[in-house]
């Protein structure tokens, strides 16, 4: 899916001692290696190369195999994976947290389900699977592992308690979470001070943990499909869109013109409904109820539009392999794009009575500060990297399906505040509007799906530039096209890393305004 060869080479030092594939098109290079090369190939990969950490992707069959995945930030080239093999008998791994922080919580994730250990990580252990809840050692993801039965056993920590840093006299930590009103998911906060401000805020997730990749396993690659979308509902059509792509990789299917672009309309729409949602949120964090109410009325309007267009408010089940599995009108497509036209006016005008509103920038600039050098080094993506002048967009910088021949901008920030990401929101919000008319300039007559192709053995990478940021969704199948690997890595789960960073340093009752301008999902981190 990128469009541009890879022309380096490996260190000299190194050249011998990896092994070096490239796929046909030029388009991926695996640098295969033992695991202590692991540790500075990745360096050489961020810091002399400029690649931008993706993800790991830990792999059991009959060996270990660790999968670091590395894209470029700068303009379209070749995914660089450093993969790692090792017998299955070895469990312990050098930490790259020390060369690229953003492996902090993948490492520690893969420690959780997998029971690997990666030598010199500050932190592992009680995160997926909380100390005082699961045992250290189940490994729900090992091969071994059945998922269709609970554990004979359950051993949790009687001992365990929660994490403090703060301990000067007088400090006190605040607890927020992890029960909610309403339809919050479950996460807890623990909000640690002496004072007023908060000096460390401790987040801790996977209350509801859905163990989907597990689940995934075994089961036909079409019908995981309804798992890839109902990761996060909000922006099901992005997440069941990298799957797609991912099966498309593995069986060299050609998706159709017709099919291509309107997938372009519709990631753009879900986009659009989304942003105006978050935005409705964070005017409700603020007590701005008239501003809430418009913006609640336009994403109401957007889901209708919708519904009325596809047949679902959130666009479940139009992404497939090859394409969508119905067509669209014309005329409904246009008439869409007139109705999204009109909405995105009124959100406009709702932009333009805020920023004049003091009360509301009181509680917004230059607070949740996220600097520049942090959105970096914690791999940030999406809206809240872009505010904070990391400027990283997929449907730029790595294009996938029609992408490449579309204009647009990526709007970009240097604040870092809530101000800064709400800004974003709403440019991001226009950007869309004018990629859905693209579309509907674009829309060539003939089918919206390919032909099923046989089931063919393979693992590929597919991505989106999700409203959330980077979502990529790591496939491998079987000769009768089942799944033996499915790997999520969603934009919240970057995202949420680096939360106690806005948090911390302001004061308490700037909390849930602070947690409104990240707009990140919880169930989206709970897959």
């Amino acid at each position: 899916m990128a469009s541009a060869p890879l022309a380096l080479s490996v260190p000299e030092e190194w050249s011998t001692r990896v092994r070096i594939r490239d796929d046909a098109r030029g388009l991926q290079r695996e640098i295969e290696c033992r695991p202590e090369a692991v540790k500075p190939l990745c360096s050489w990969v961020i810091q002399t190369i400029g690649y931008a950490f993706a993800g790991l992707i830990v792999e059991e069959a009959g060996e270990w195999r660790l999968r670091y995945a590395f894209y470029s930030t700068e303009a379209p080239s070749a995914w660089i994976y450093i993969v790692a093999h090792a017998p299955h008998a070895q469990t312990r791994f050098s930490s790259i947290t020390e060369v690229i922080h953003a492996a902090d919580w993948h490492e520690r994730e893969a420690e959780d389900l997998f029971g690997l250990v990666f030598e010199g990580h500050p932190r592992l252990g009680d995160f997926v699977l909380h100390d005082d809840a699961w045992q250290e050692g189940l490994a729900p993801m090992r091969k071994n592992f059945d998922g269709r039965r609970p554990p004979p056993l359950r051993m949790p920590n009687p001992d365990w308690r929660p994490r403090r840093i703060v301990s000067a006299p007088g400090a006190f930590g605040m607890p927020v979470g992890p029960v909610y009103s309403a339809v919050t998911e479950s996460a807890h906060f623990l909000l640690e001070t002496v004072g007023e401000d908060v000096i460390r805020a401790l987040p801790r997730f996977f209350y509801k943990y859905r163990a989907v990749e597990k689940v995934a396993e075994g089961r036909r690659a079409d019908d995981a499909l309804l798992l890839a979308e109902r990761i996060n509902g909000l922006t099901a059509f992005a997440h069941g869109l990298a799957y797609a792509q991912a099966l498309e990789t593995i069986g060299g299917i050609e998706v159709p013109p017709r099919a291509a672009t309107l997938r372009v309309f519709l990631a753009e729409l879900e986009r659009l409904r989304h942003h105006v949602g978050a935005i409705a949120e964070l005017c409700e964090s603020t007590a701005l109820v008239v501003a809430t109410s418009q913006a609640a009325i336009l994403e109401e309007e957007l889901l209708r539009l919708s519904g009325a267009l596809t047949g679902h408010r959130y666009l479940f089940g139009l992404a497939t392999a090859g394409g969508l599995t119905r067509d669209l009108p014309d005329a409904e497509v246009a008439a869409a794009a007139v109705r999204a036209r009109d909405i995105v006016k009124r959100l406009d005008r709702l932009e333009r009575r805020l920023v004049r509103t003091s009360s509301f920038l009181d509680r917004l600039e230059e607070v949740g500060i996220v600097t520049e050098a942090e959105a970096r080094a914690f791999g940030l993506v999406g809206p809240i990297a872009r505010a904070s002048a990391v400027s990283r967009d997929l449907r730029a910088i790595q294009p996938y399906g029609a992408y490449r021949d579309y204009v647009f901008e990526v709007p970009r920030e240097a604040e870092g505040d809530g101000y800064a990401r709400l800004r974003v929101l709403f440019a991001e919000a226009r950007q869309s509007l004018r990629l859905m008319i693209q579309a509907l300039d674009r829309l060539a007559t003939g089918p919206v799906r390919s032909a099923d192709a046989a089931p063919i053995a393979g693992a590929a990478l597919g991505w989106t530039e999700a409203p959330l940021g980077a979502a990529f969704h790591w496939v491998r199948v079987d000769e009768q096209g089942r799944i033996l690997r499915y790997r999520i890595i969603p934009p919240s789960f970057v995202n949420w890393h680096a939360f106690h960073l806005a948090a911390e340093a302001f004061a308490f009752q700037d909390f849930p305004i602070i947690l409104a301008t990240f707009g990140l999902s919880v169930s989206e981190n709970d897959r």
